[in-house]
């Protein structure tokens, strides 16, 4: 039906009041929805696609109207724009939502594992933007490395536990206990690429679990990978920046970046060299510094 016109207030360039909203308009403004959900989709190789952004730069009325589509199915428009496309979140309650706990039970069925997964993930966004004002430039790009994702959380690790030492606190392991407290406990005993004879990668190893997580945010639009070196390099992508800058003021992304194992400052970030581990080969092979 056609008489329903669009009650929003027009802007400078909106549609003359009383101008209905037809059903080609609600088609093209649900197919740019459709466009922003294929997140590897890029708006410059597919005319339709930048079309239909210009459109909503534009058009004030199609803009209002496309994003009340979004909204409609239960998704959050994080930016619209030709770098970034129709780039969309799904809030909690939507049918589009991927839950943490759907995603571990398909790579893992321990709950130990299920942790690590949540951990993984949570390093590559701290080690992919280590300063705010990555997050806050538009033009950043974000490098990481499956063995240098690994290391950095390694390096965490021992921050946290000699923190754990210094407060006297029990270092016995508490799979249940929640925080970044318990982590290091599962994962710095946890190989790091298991013990086959052809040196392939365990799934339950930590770079295991790390390349599962990445292998997801590249499935996902996130990242791209760009090298088979140090268990695979990835960029990041402007989809991935606001994803993480949506995600930044977390406890646990604040807490593991105050451990200080990536310094930044001239706009490079690199790993702090570990000291009396028998891990410097990892942490020397990590493909770091990273972030060009």
């Amino acid at each position: 039906m056609t008489e329903h016109a669009d009650r929003s207030e027009p802007g400078p360039a909106a549609a003359p009041a009383g101008a209905a909203v037809t059903p080609a308009d609600a088609a093209d403004a649900a197919r740019l929805v459709a466009f922003g959900l294929q997140p590897k989709l890029q708006p410059a190789r597919d005319q339709e696609y930048a079309e239909l952004l210009r459109r909503h730069r534009e058009d004030p009325a199609f803009a209002r109207l496309a994003d009340a589509v979004a909204a409609g199915l239960g998704l959050i428009v994080l930016e619209v724009s030709p770098r970034a496309g129709m780039a969309v979140t799904a809030a909690e309650d939507s049918v589009f939502a991927v839950r943490m706990g759907d995603y571990a039970r398909r790579t893992a069925a321990d709950s130990g594992d299920r942790f690590l997964h949540g951990l993984a993930h949570l390093a590559v966004a701290a080690l992919a933007f280590p300063r705010p004002e990555d997050l806050a430039d538009d033009g950043y790009i974000g490098r990481i490395s499956v063995h240098g994702v690994d290391a950095f959380v390694r390096q965490a690790c021992r921050r946290l536990e000699e923190r754990a030492a210094q407060q006297g606190e029990n270092t016995d392991p508490a799979t249940d206990a929640p925080g970044l407290e318990s982590a290091w406990r599962i994962w710095v005993r946890r190989s790091a690429t298991g013990a086959t004879k052809d040196a392939r990668r365990l799934a339950g190893s930590t770079t295991g679990i790390v390349g599962k997580a990445v292998a997801f945010l590249t499935d996902s639009g996130f990242l791209q990978r760009t090298g088979d070196d140090n268990g695979g390099t990835y960029r990041t992508t402007a989809r991935y920046q606001l994803q993480v800058r949506d995600m930044a003021g977390s406890a646990a992304m604040a807490e593991l970046l105050e451990l200080d194992v990536v310094p930044v400052t001239d706009g490079t970030a690199s790993l702090l060299p570990a000291q009396d581990t028998d891990d410097l080969e990892l942490v020397a092979d990590a493909g770091l510094p990273f972030h060009s």
